[in-house]
């Protein structure tokens, strides 16, 4: 396959017109097999596996290397520095805008390493879609190009990214990393069985997900996924994504989620969506709670389409969240990362209980 990710949007063109004109000429990226990830770098720095306790950082669309991501890679460091984190969830879309070109990108060290300075401890990523980049930045159609991020795994002390989809028991948590990249594409794997919502790909990632939450003893069962199920942000909830038809909208995701994850899990953390919402309880999710924090890189200027009830909401501030677990609660807190003012301010705090 030709390598076009540093292909520029045609001229005159946006997004969703011609995205909407894939759908209809039936046009798809042709993709190659799963290749398998591999084991573990020898010098990791090691997960916390039976703790009583995690304290956690959450992040998603950071890979900017930009300004705004050092922000608030300064501000987590600030909280680190006072009580340390044991683990980072990195939601997605960590190397902007198309993905790493090879495990030995040197965009990895620009755009993870170095804004992440300091913040020495295992980072458990999701793969998303600009990091599937094809034609054009964020159309997730060349989904081989997500096997680089895997790679680097071995190469990388924070990044942990053993599989395309994965999970880690840490005592008091167990986290399952979803790819719902296939099911969520702007360019569809119409043409790769191996990919397609009835392919081989995802009937496995479903097999083993079924396998693992029922399994799992962890007091509290955490999912991520870039993609949201429940969004009010301008990317919309999935089976409406971008306001595209089917099947660009997402439909084959909520599908996915409601049949192997609603219910079934505690909470479903989920980036794409450049803005912070700890959502209240989705009917369809059978309790299982939507919170999306995506704006560790960028923010979206934009209005809720308050579809779904919140908590809170923010559509302007850059940002990140913090997680401290035990057996019993999760605190969840929710840090402002505003370019007029130096540092973060603690925007919003819960708990929820078991």
């Amino acid at each position: 396959m030709t390598d076009n990710t540093s292909q520029s949007r045609p001229s005159g063109l946006n997004r969703r017109s011609f995205l909407a004109g894939t759908a209809a000429v039936g046009t798809a990226v042709g993709l190659g097999a799963l290749r398998p990830g591999e084991a573990s770098a020898a010098q990791r720095f090691p997960l916390p596996t039976g703790a009583d306790a995690l304290h956690v950082l959450v992040t998603g669309d950071a890979g900017t290397g930009e300004k705004p991501q050092y922000a608030v890679a300064d501000a987590a460091r600030a909280i680190h520095g006072g009580k340390p984190f044991d683990i980072a969830l990195g939601l997605g879309d960590n190397i902007y805008e198309s993905g790493p070109k090879g495990p030995n990108d040197t965009q990895f060290q620009t755009k993870f390493e170095k804004p992440n300075a300091g913040l020495d401890f295992p980072w458990l990523m999701t793969l998303g879609n600009h990091d599937n980049s094809a034609v054009f930045p964020g159309d997730g159609g060349w989904l081989l190009r997500g096997d680089d991020e895997v790679a680097y795994h071995r190469r990388s002390r924070r990044w942990y990214m053993p599989e395309r989809y994965y999970s880690v028991s840490l005592g008091v948590a167990e986290f399952f990393v979803l790819d719902m990249n296939p099911l969520a594409a702007y360019i569809p794997p119409f043409l790769s069985p191996e990919w397609q919502p009835g392919g081989h790909y995802m009937t496995r990632q479903a097999k083993w997900l079924d396998k693992a939450l029922s399994a799992s003893t962890a007091p509290w069962k955490i999912v991520c996924t870039h993609h949201p199920y429940a969004n009010n942000g301008p990317h919309g909830p999935a089976g409406d994504f971008d306001g595209l038809p089917a099947p660009l909208n997402g439909v084959e995701m909520k599908r996915f989620i409601e049949k192997h994850v609603a219910g079934r899990a505690n909470f479903l953390f989920s980036g794409h969506d450049h803005s912070q919402q700890v959502l209240e309880n989705v009917p369809s999710l059978k309790g299982t709670r939507q919170i999306v924090s995506g704006a560790a890189g960028k923010s979206v200027n934009a209005k809720s389409s308050k579809e779904f009830r919140a908590k809170y909401e923010n559509y302007t501030d850059r940002g990140f969240m913090t997680l401290d677990i035990t057996s019993s609660s999760i605190a969840l807190n929710a840090y402002e990362v505003s370019a007029n003012r130096p540092g973060s301010r603690k925007a919003f705090s819960t708990t929820f209980h078991r």
